[in-house]
């Protein structure tokens, strides 16, 4: 990179998120929860409070089935996440929290707080200019399949 040079955005963006998940799964491991990778930790991004499709989830993670229950029979293993049926589907499936589950995104909550504390009054700005970017995104999206 030559002197002044600018990092794309989306570099930084990519950065950003990548280094707030990786001081999340720090914390966390230092609180007792297992280590999780970037991928595990993802998955609890996505999740809906009632449980997610299987198919919706690997949707929202940008990934296959296949490597979408791949990540949860890990998280399953680790009494995190179970797959349950699902009341309004017949034979379909949901994943979603254990009790233990709902306990680790709790303290994950909390760390993120604190993450977000630590920016100060920079955190509001950031916020509304994530939220631009994320707004643009879609829009760009909409006119590309319109």
């Amino acid at each position: 990179m030559q002197a002044g040079e600018r990092l794309p955005l989306a570099y930084l963006l990519l950065q950003a998120g990548r280094s707030f998940d990786a001081v999340l799964r720090e914390e966390l491991e230092s609180l007792g929860w297992p280590r999780l990778s970037p991928a595990q930790s993802l998955v609890f991004a996505f999740l809906d409070p009632g449980g997610t499709p299987p198919a919706e989830l690997a949707r929202r993670l940008g990934t296959t089935r296949q490597a979408q229950q791949d990540l949860v029979a890990g998280l399953v293993r680790l009494g995190l996440l179970e797959a349950v049926d699902d009341p309004a589907r017949r034979r379909g499936r949901l994943v979603r929290l254990t009790t233990r589950g709902r306990d680790l995104s709790r303290d994950a909550s909390v760390v993120l707080a604190g993450l977000e504390r630590d920016l100060g009054n920079d955190a509001v700005e950031l916020r509304r200019l994530l939220g631009d970017v994320a707004v643009a995104g879609r829009s760009r999206r909409d006119d590309a399949t319109a």
